[in-house]
């Protein structure tokens, strides 16, 4: 980095021409702060955007993104990162997951539907099974909860509908957003997610429960079925 001319290091670049100036690589050189004996911050920077999961479908992290849902195990493999820059990286991904929730429990949520969006795939875009939960939100659609409540195969026999009305009750929620991810890749719905968000749907409105949404993620993409005219 001392060899970099001064307005091309990251931390002035930063300073002087704004966050969105920086390359991934330049950004995460700033968190990680010093490389190790024969290699850079910035070079090792590059290195660990291109690392692999144990359960990357494409045997990688697909670069910030990836990176940051990975976890503590993941970047234990990482040669020259040491506790302290892992739970560095870990602690950004949490920030961001406890900004985006706090942002959906101080306004009604579909003021900025990209904003779940974002709190959904920080949570559950990364996970390499299927992951069933649900948003709870109060009268004025602001999040009371987010619970993760089935996990597995989703069907209409793995997910119960009475355990979802319960967590309703339970929360007082007046409606909700139903969520799950597809480790595949793949936001298109299935027939069996229609079908269970239909189940759902009717189930809920016996209680008064609203389904405002079902959104599924996968890494880097996630689909509303309220968009798409399928709820």
């Amino acid at each position: 980095m001392k060899n970099l001319p001064p307005d091309a290091r990251p931390r002035e670049k930063l300073l002087a021409r704004g966050p969105g100036a920086l390359s991934d690589a330049e950004l995460l050189a700033l968190l990680l702060r010093t490389g190790i004996k024969g290699k850079g911050v910035l070079q090792m920077a590059q290195e660990l955007l291109q690392l692999k999961t144990k359960h990357s479908e494409n045997d990688g992290f697909d670069g910030i993104a990836g990176l940051l849902h990975a976890s503590a195990e993941d970047l234990k493999r990482v040669k020259g990162l040491g506790p302290a820059k892992r739970a560095e990286l870990v602690a950004v991904l949490e920030l961001a997951r406890r900004a985006l929730a706090q942002q959906l429990k101080e306004r009604t949520v579909f003021s900025d539907p990209q904003a779940v969006k974002d709190y959904l795939q920080l949570h559950l875009a990364a996970k390499s099974h299927e992951v069933f939960a649900v948003l709870f939100l109060d009268v004025q659609n602001r999040l009371l909860a987010m619970e993760e409540l089935f996990r597995g195969t989703l069907t209409q026999t793995s997910v119960y509908p009475r355990e979802v009305v319960l967590r309703a009750l339970h929360h007082q929620a007046c409606a909700v957003v139903l969520a799950h991810n597809h480790p595949s890749g793949s936001v298109q719905p299935s027939r069996a997610d229609e079908s269970l968000t239909h189940t759902l749907k009717t189930t809920l409105a016996l209680v008064d429960v609203r389904v405002l949404d079902h959104i599924i993620v996968a890494p880097g993409e996630a689909l509303s079925m309220a968009e798409k005219g399928l709820l």
